[in-house]
């Protein structure tokens, strides 16, 4: 669905997406859909962080512009950067300007490099924490979804030690449930069963 075109009214969704239409547009085709890829775990990382204290909305309309300031969250490039070009992200309206988060970025590209090259790769060590297949929620209401768990603690800490910032269980949990770890989609909302379907296809 084109982030221009408007919702069917009729749809039963999650109520957090409300009638902005670039929101309903992520929530019924990007949210708990399971991601595997290395790189696009890495830029979700880096975006769930960089949301720390701001909503995600503010994030995702801003999400292009952090695309082109962090070249296309290629790590190996990310990884490379020095003083010069945080001063120039630092300069960048386009962005969040927070100094710690794009330090952090920094870091957390170097981190997701070291995870690459010697084992086990980011995919491989993040969705080992859920088995390798999402888990299936089945939340009737927003109040009952948690802002963490268990597992995403353990993440968290895991990611922590290896060197990756603004990385916390709460940031954490936020991330596993848009990369489809778990899918906290509510049961009455329409994209609950297709992301279950999604699941049951990923790999073992």
């Amino acid at each position: 669905m084109s982030a221009r075109t408007p919702a069917d009214p009729n749809t039963a969704r999650c109520p957090w997406p409300r009638d902005d239409a670039l929101y309903i547009a992520y929530h019924d085709t990007e949210w708990g859909v399971p991601e595997y890829d290395d790189r696009a775990l890495f830029e979700k990382l880096i975006l769930d962080g960089f949301q720390a204290g701001l909503s995600w909305i503010t994030i995702l309309r801003k999400r292009d512009n952090f695309r082109r300031a962090f070249d296309g969250f290629a790590p190996a490039k990310i990884a490379r950067y020095r003083t010069a070009k945080i001063e120039r992200l630092m300069q960048d309206a386009g962005i969040v300007r927070n100094r710690a988060k794009i330090e952090g970025t920094v870091l957390s590209a170097r981190a997701w490099l070291d995870v690459m090259e010697k084992g086990p790769g980011f995919s491989a060590l993040l969705w080992d924490f859920v088995g390798g297949r999402p888990k299936v929620n089945r939340y009737r209401s927003i109040a009952q979804i948690p802002a963490e768990t268990a597992v995403s603690r353990a993440m968290s800490k895991e990611l922590a030690q290896r060197g990756f910032k603004f990385c916390g269980p709460t940031i954490v949990y936020a991330f596993m449930q848009a990369t489809g770890m778990v899918n906290d989609h509510l049961v009455a909302c329409h994209r609950h069963e297709a992301c279950a379907k999604l699941g049951q296809r990923s790999r073992g």
